[in-house]
């Protein structure tokens, strides 16, 4: 009595200090308050719940977000700078119209949230939370209720046909106690396709979801770079839901912040759907914590679908690794390939790695299989390079370029993998000489 007690002034505690947006249509204004009611419901994570036990949330519930001191990249290029995209620019999460490009695009519609849930009739009404209160079940999210309950920025995205640029969402963080909260959402129709790239530390805390939905055929990529800022926290969501023959690709690289919570829950809804979700994480604990926990939940609800989970760490000097994945297949869900892995390597004894993988199978002609393994470098492998003249620490950024391999060869435009692979190497660089 006295834990759930607890857990309700946390929650009430949050929510007093935001409040609902006003001059909504009614769709907007009704799915606002269903998300304040399963909030309240649910109540805000502690480290008591299941999915929290590997994490502490009460960085990411507390009334107000724990100072983030902003970070100089020096003369570093910023990351996609050389891929003709369009640029949309959010400052500490709001839109900033000034460094962001025109919004048009053909085959494309983009607005931003408010503008959308201002309309009456609006393709996003179909949308807007409906995803998150799906992905509610069987395991609770608290935070994404919080999102879509009070959430003022974001971007509606529509896309009706093959669009030829990247849409690249920008978040530069600017105060050290900013507390931002981002919801998008993404249709992409019918045999359509469209790629999102997202980079930068956003806020001193970030909380954004984002809903996405690929109709029959349709295919969507998703790149994205959580930034380079040392104390910044953050929790995010992408909730997917997948036609008959669609692609769902997504990929994420996280260096540095304190805590960062990736939630992906995935539908299949329709027969012959691909879906892949990979990471890399690279922590050091040497200029402070570092907390990475990437948590995904996949259901099968139609034949012959593909899933691919490929997850790897990297840790050292005291950083921690977090992977809960599962893969639920329902009853009829037969033809079913569902693979997860979920890696780290850790270069000192203080680091550390929890994984929980799970299967979960009512169908009983599939394929599915999970595998987690925890290592240090391999010193025959290490042997052999230095006996070639490579230095030592050069032969261990090799071996871990060479680990987390598998998971960026998950990015399927090559442009994209030799800018994040670009990237990572500069970071291993960085490390040696500091």
């Amino acid at each position: 009595m006295a834990l759930a007690q607890a857990k309700a002034d946390l929650t009430e505690a949050r929510i007093a200090a935001l409040s609902l947006p006003g001059d909504e249509a009614h769709w907007a204004a009704e799915a606002r308050r269903g998300a304040l009611s399963r909030l309240r419901e649910y109540g805000l994570p502690t480290r008591r719940d299941e999915y929290w036990k590997f994490t502490d949330p009460a960085s990411l519930t507390q009334e107000g977000a724990p100072r983030a001191a902003l970070f100089d990249g020096g003369d570093e290029v910023p990351l996609f700078a050389s891929i003709e995209r369009l640029r949309i620019v959010f400052v500490d999460g709001v839109f900033d119209p000034a460094q962001s490009d025109d919004l048009s695009q053909e085959g494309l519609e983009i607005e931003r949230l408010p503008q959308a849930a201002s309309r009456d009739i609006h393709w996003a009404r179909d949308l807007y939370g409906v995803l998150e209160a799906r992905g509610q079940d069987p395991v609770r999210r608290p935070l994404a209720a919080l999102n879509t309950a009070f959430a003022t920025d974001g971007l509606v995205i529509r896309t009706t046909g093959r669009v030829s640029k990247p849409v690249s969402l920008i978040y530069l963080h600017k105060s050290e106690t900013s507390d931002a909260m981002l919801h998008h959402l993404v249709k992409v129709e019918t045999g359509a396709e469209l790629t999102v790239l997202e980079n930068g530390p956003a806020a001193a805390r970030f909380n954004k979801c984002m809903e996405v939905e690929v109709a029959s055929g349709g295919t969507f990529h998703h790149v994205r770079a959580q930034g380079r800022d040392h104390e910044r926290r953050a929790a995010t969501h992408v909730f997917a839901r997948l036609g008959e023959g669609s692609v769902y690709k997504s990929f994420t690289l996280t260096a540095n912040g304190v805590l960062t919570r990736n939630e992906h829950v995935i539908e299949f809804t329709g027969d012959d759907a691909v879906a892949h979700v990979a990471g890399a994480a690279m922590g050091d604990g040497k200029r402070g914590a570092f907390h990475h926990d990437d948590t995904v939940f996949i259901t099968h609800g139609a034949e012959r679908c593909e899933s691919r989970q490929v997850f790897k760490k990297v840790l050292r000097n005291g950083a921690e690794g977090v992977f809960q994945g599962k893969i639920l297949v329902k009853p009829g869900a037969q033809k079913t390939d569902g693979y997860q892995i979920s890696q780290a390597l850790l270069l000192d004894e203080d680091s550390s790695f929890q994984a929980k993988p799970e299967l979960e199978i009512y169908a009983d002609d599939v394929q599915c299989s999970h595998g987690s393994t925890t290592g240090a470098i391999d010193e025959t492998a290490l042997y052999y390079l230095r006996s070639r003249g490579v230095p030592a620490s050069e032969a261990t950024d090799l071996l871990v370029l060479a680990f987390i391999a598998e998971a960026i060869d998950e990015i399927e435009d090559e442009r994209l993998r030799d800018d994040i692979r670009t990237r990572l190497e500069q970071w291993l660089a960085r490390r040696r000489q500091a």
